[in-house]
């Protein structure tokens, strides 16, 4: 059998752009499931990253070997029928949330590194999502495979300039006391479930489409250890900041004191990646209500649009610290059944 390195290529590709949201871009989400614990979340980061390559790879090649379509079809195999549609319906309000926190995130963007209104932020990115929508999405991902490699770039640029700092070592063996630190014992299992649960909407087809269980698993594999790469890199940048844990986008102000001279490019690459992460979610939740209600695609996205803004009126900072958590939480049910069900199982229990 031919190995076709390029196919995997792309699967690894897809998965890392899918991962890579609002909140890994801007540094937010890595700081509260693990650069505020020091060198313990470090090494939750290591344990993170195997868990990204194990498990994202077994994900897609479960979700080929059974032919699932979408991830409505993979949660019942994993579930069962009857457990596996209210999760379904979990998701729904999950994808929901998370698009609250990309439109919060784009509102912070205009905020605290633009010096404008959240509110505007959160206009124009409503607007720019209507007008994709009406033109159609095939710039959608070219703007992410554009987006994506730029982010990678700058994420290890900064990190080699942190490193070489005096005293970055002192820095990465520090432990902070906090009150919830033993959530850092949690974080890697959370973290990897939230992550993995919310990129099933975009795994499965994917999956379905290439179907070659050689090209799935090296896929799943290249993009895990890719992810680990971007997630270590952005931790020993992100440690360097003091108070670390005050800042909306922690990412940019640390360009804007390392790196001032492309500043304004890593904030349109910030901005990029949440403007892409609230398409994907918005279509993904479309998909979704249309099983409920048939409506105008038009409709569903006014209604989507109307409760995301509503609920992103509260602060970037503090929806993310909240609904991250509570969702990967929430997720590791998914992460549990997902380690234990057999690679070779293609039994769609009820």
């Amino acid at each position: 059998m031919k190995k076709n390195w390029s196919a995997a290529f792309q699967i690894a590709a897809v998965y890392v752009g899918t991962v890579v949201g609002a909140g890994f871009a801007t540094g937010r989400e890595i700081v509260e499931f693990f650069s505020r614990f020091g060198f313990m979340g470090f090494l939750g980061i290591l344990l993170s990253g195997y868990l990204l390559i194990v498990l994202g790879s077994k994900l897609m090649r479960i979700a080929a070997r059974i032919n699932a379509v979408s991830y409505q079809e993979f949660n019942v195999h994993l579930f069962g029928k009857w457990a596996g549609r209210c999760i379904n319906i979990i998701m729904l309000f999950m994808l929901l949330g998370v698009s609250a926190v990309m439109l919060a995130g784009a509102g912070a963007v205009f905020e605290e590194q633009l010096g404008l209104t959240k509110n505007l932020g959160v206009y124009i990115t409503i607007f720019l999502s209507f007008l994709v929508m009406l033109v159609g999405t095939k710039g959608l991902f070219a703007v992410n495979s554009f987006v994506v490699p730029i982010m990678v770039c700058f994420s290890l640029m900064l990190m080699s300039l942190s490193i070489t700092q005096s005293d970055f070592v002192n820095h990465l063996l520090f432990v902070p006391q906090t009150e919830d630190s033993w959530k850092s014992i949690l974080a890697p299992f959370s973290y990897t479930a939230l992550n993995l649960a919310l990129a099933q909407a975009v795994l499965v087809p994917i999956a379905n489409e290439i179907k070659d269980d050689w090209t799935i698993k090296w896929g799943g594999i290249l993009g895990g250890a890719a992810l680990t790469l971007i997630l270590i890199s952005s931790h020993f940048t992100l440690i360097m900041l003091p108070n670390v844990e005050l800042y909306e986008i922690p990412m940019a102000i640390i360009m804007k004191q390392i790196a001032p001279f492309f500043y304004w490019i890593f904030v349109l690459v910030i901005y990029g990646e949440i403007f892409t992460s609230v398409i994907g979610n918005v279509f993904g939740l479309d998909r979704q209500l249309k099983q409920f209600v048939q409506v105008p695609t038009f409709i569903t996205i006014t209604a989507i649009f109307i409760v995301s803004y509503m609920i992103s009126l509260i602060d970037y900072s503090k929806l993310l610290s909240n609904l991250y958590p509570l969702f990967g939480y929430i997720s590791l049910i998914f992460f549990i059944l997902l380690w234990r069900k057999p690679l070779n199982d293609k039994e769609n229990k009820s």
